[in-house]
């Protein structure tokens, strides 16, 4: 058997350090923040921009911001948007992708067209804020979930992966007697793992990162979020949340920790849920989303 040698060019090396690089300005920021945020609350200000190891080794900047109540409700928030909303998401998604693919389906094409419109021309915030109004959603969690909660881009890639499965097995359901929800659920679904998990991850990260229209829509501190609650920290400064006001009255032990080594930590309080899922589904990124983008 013959051994294939690999050629290095100039022009692979090149873009090899060019992806080294883009890699080292992702990694080198999060392990210098997950650094400050595990040094001793006593030596915490002592690292430095380009430090990768913690000044000693200490939890005591998670405990706080565990036990911070305003954190705890917005971990809470942003997690029931991001699962209810990554479900609802999916199965609308799915249905209507099998839906789209029915060949027999009356009007499909102009259907099509408006999907594509609909997805290029983007409604704007002030008529999205109104919706929300007339649907009595302001200040409500729901409003979140139901924001966005199908993309125009995911559900074409849901439909390649639809018009893969071979129509005579349809056609053999069907003659068993098998009705469409049948056929959606037992047929299609166990053959949509790939797509499903990819396209979830997807969903699961765009909720959880959505910041923007959470500050719109979620007004009350009861039903903020975690990524709103971070830019207060993080970008405003806001000491009186972070710390607590009788403790900066106090001037206790929690008031006097490095602001920079809480708004790490905050941070990577945010990163927790992102770390945990991505590499589950990491395996099916390239063979999952890309394949059904070629039909043979």
């Amino acid at each position: 058997m013959a051994v294939v040698k690999k050629r290095f060019t100039i022009g692979k090396i090149l873009i090899a350090f060019i992806l080294v690089f883009i890699a080292l300005t992702i990694i080198v920021p999060l392990v210098n923040l997950l650094a400050r945020s595990l040094s001793d609350p006593a030596e915490a200000y002592l690292v430095t921009g380009t430090d990768m190891l913690p000044r000693g080794f200490s939890l005591f900047h998670y405990q706080v911001v565990f036990n911070n109540p305003l954190i705890g409700i917005s971990f809470r928030n942003s997690l029931f948007i991001t699962i209810t909303g990554t479900v609802l998401s999916l199965l609308l998604t799915s249905t209507a992708a099998y839906v789209l693919t029915r060949k027999n389906l009356a009007g499909k094409k102009p259907l099509m067209y408006f999907l594509i419109f609909m997805m290029i021309m983007v409604p704007g915030m002030v008529q999205e804020y109104f919706l929300m109004k007339d649907l009595h959603l302001l200040d409500n969690l729901m409003s979140m979930v139901f924001y966005k909660a199908v993309s125009v881009y995911y559900l074409v890639i849901f439909m390649r992966f639809f018009e893969d499965v071979p129509v005579s097995i349809v056609e053999s359901s069907m003659l068993d007697g098998a009705g469409h929800w049948t056929i959606f659920c037992r047929i299609y679904m166990p053959l949509m793992k790939v797509p499903t998990v990819t396209i979830g991850m997807f969903y699961f990260v765009t909720k959880w990162n959505e910041f923007f229209y959470s500050s719109i829509f979620l007004s009350s501190e009861k039903n903020t979020v975690l990524q709103v609650l971070l830019r207060k920290f993080v970008v405003e400064n806001d000491q009186v949340n972070m710390y607590g006001l009788a403790n900066i009255n106090a001037n206790n032990i929690i008031a006097q920790l490095d602001m920079e080594a809480m708004k790490a930590t905050t941070i990577w309080v945010a990163l927790i849920p992102i770390l945990i899922i991505y590499p589950i589904v990491l395996k099916y990124h390239t063979s999952g989303v890309l394949s059904g983008g070629v039909k043979e």
